[in-house]
């Protein structure tokens, strides 16, 4: 304790003007009500599952964002690689087949339809046997 508390006992402390309780009164009512909502907000928990099933969401979006980036950098990598390691030759024939394919495609489209049936067809009949 220091002197002035010893000496101080039993005088009476300096009573507070009215104004100066008013404003303790406000900060006292600012602070339960900030203490109520804050424990208004502990006790809602579908608001706080809410709240956690977000920041999960969120989380997972940006790994499949991630897994997907690195997916295509790989499959970028594979093409390359292929594309190295594949001859000139072929790949000037596959392009010329692709060239082929792009302009007669009608004709393509029917004979692929034609072998769909054919192969429908017997596929059927070996059920019948």
């Amino acid at each position: 304790m220091n002197d002035d508390a010893r000496t101080n006992i039993g005088t009476p402390a300096p009573s507070p003007s009215s104004a100066e309780l008013r404003d303790q009164v406000e900060r006292t009512r600012d602070e339960l009500g900030q203490t109520v909502d804050a424990l208004a907000a502990k006790a809602d928990v579908k608001a706080r599952a809410k709240g956690k099933t977000a920041a999960v969401k969120g989380r997972a979006a940006e790994k499949a964002a991630l897994v997907s980036d690195q997916i295509r950098e790989k499959a970028g990598e594979a093409a390359q690689l292929v594309k190295d390691k594949t001859p000139d030759p072929l790949l000037e024939k596959a392009g010329q087949a692709a060239t082929v394919a792009r302009v007669n495609r009608t004709p393509l489209l029917v004979v692929g339809a034609a072998v769909v049936v054919l192969l429908l067809v017997r596929r059927s009949r070996g059920r019948r046997r």
